[in-house]
């Protein structure tokens, strides 16, 4: 038993011999650019032109798009801006009419023109002169906090601010 042994020692002992060339075998085969066995999954090199291109046609894509908001709250911006001075115009077109009251912020007034081209503020609307109105109805207007004027409806024969 012991000879049994001592030749499975030998045997052992005997260096294996891998029956691949080691110049076909790589070391590290994770470190490798491709797949180092048949079932490996498929590594394709990157073409970093085409990456690159699909980034830059990205970037171009989302900065147009971000510009377009902008381009959008400019544009508001601008309309508010035309508003407030439209607002600006009419109050001071109102503060030179005649008026015999103090006027209060957020009742509503009408603005009327006489014959002779003057402007007039009321209290009193186009519905509560009776059948024919003495001057002619301009504008109803509000007066807002900030003592300029809101235009709620005007008289489409007579163009408010001519």
């Amino acid at each position: 038993m012991a000879k049994e042994h001592a030749k499975q020692d030998q045997v052992k002992e005997a260096k294996w011999v891998n029956p691949i060339d080691p110049e076909k075998i790589a070391e590290n085969p994770h470190l490798l650019p491709y797949a180092h066995t048949v079932g490996g999954a498929v590594i394709k090199p990157m073409d970093k032109g085409r990456m690159k291109g699909r980034a830059v046609a990205a970037m171009y894509e989302q900065t147009d798009l971000q510009l377009a908001q902008i381009k959008e709250q400019i544009d508001l911006l601008a309309q508010q801006a035309r508003k407030l001075q439209e607002r600006v115009r009419i109050s001071e077109e109102i503060y030179l009419t005649d008026m015999n009251f103090e006027p209060l912020i957020g009742r509503n007034y009408f603005l009327y023109r006489q014959s002779s081209g003057k402007t007039i503020l009321s209290m009193v609307s186009p519905d509560e002169w009776g059948k024919k109105p003495p001057y002619t109805f301009v504008a109803e207007v509000k007066m807002l906090a900030d003592h300029t004027w809101d235009v709620l409806r005007t008289n489409e024969e007579s163009p408010f601010g001519q």
